[in-house]
């Protein structure tokens, strides 16, 4: 089955199981998101592609597209909605983009670019967040995790290893590692696994590899992230 259904008044088509951000990303529609990926099921758990339907609030990864759905996304509201989430993750965090490996390729970079985040309003909680350089081939700093999952699901869903999950509650829930020692070196984490290259942040670093592309000439760096798709930096 097939159908259409608006995206701040203009159609977009969608085909039998999609969600509104997968129709809007096949249309070449942004709708800002961190937890959602192509290769995994709708999550659910960051909220920033919340959009309105029909009146009510819903994140777009999860929300399937139906024939007719009237959808906003680019309103004051929502732009206002989303700008306080992504401050809230860089507050939540230690993230110093200067200094970063990431930056350039960072999707909450980006995406705070493309919100035009130019403060981050809340005061910052400069958590105390250890690094683990156990791992030979890999480097983890749990300093800029925004607890997105992707490496979980891609860990658990793909390498079939579960080698990171979520501990903790609320305000203390941090990313772990499949290990009673908690050193990454104890698990049988590869290089070569998904869920190295899935981190839309700076967490799971390959080493050796730092600053192969220099700065400025990097995915979102040459295009941002909100672009038209001919030209838009896509993870």
């Amino acid at each position: 089955m097939k159908g259409t259904f608006t995206l701040d008044g203009s159609e977009v088509p969608f085909h039998e199981g999609q969600t509104v951000l997968e129709a809007a990303r096949d249309a070449g529609r942004y709708i800002p998101h961190l937890c959602a990926h192509p290769e995994f099921e709708p999550h659910g758990s960051c909220r920033v592609c919340t959009v309105k339907a029909e009146g009510r609030m819903a994140a777009a990864c999860t929300l399937p597209a139906r024939e007719g759905l009237a959808v906003e996304s680019a309103t004051d509201e929502l732009r206002e909605l989303r700008r306080g989430l992504v401050q809230l993750l860089f507050v939540e965090g230690n993230h110093f983009c200067p200094s970063c490996e990431k930056s350039g390729d960072c999707q909450l970079q980006a995406v705070g670019y493309a919100l035009e985040v130019r403060s981050l309003h809340f005061p910052q909680l400069f958590p105390d967040r250890p690094l683990d350089a156990s791992h030979p081939d890999v480097l983890l700093d749990f300093n800029r995790c925004i607890l997105c999952e992707l490496c979980v699901r891609a860990s658990a869903e793909v390498d079939h290893k579960s080698v990171f999950a979520l501990g903790g509650r609320g305000i203390d829930k941090h990313l772990i590692v499949n290990a009673e020692s908690g050193r990454l070196a104890d698990t049988s984490l590869s290089v070569t696994d998904t869920a190295v290259g899935v981190c839309p942040v700076g967490v799971i670093l390959k080493k050796g590899r730092g600053f192969t592309v220099p700065l400025g000439q990097r995915t979102y760096d040459r295009a941002p992230i909100d672009a038209p798709p001919e030209k838009a930096g896509k993870p």
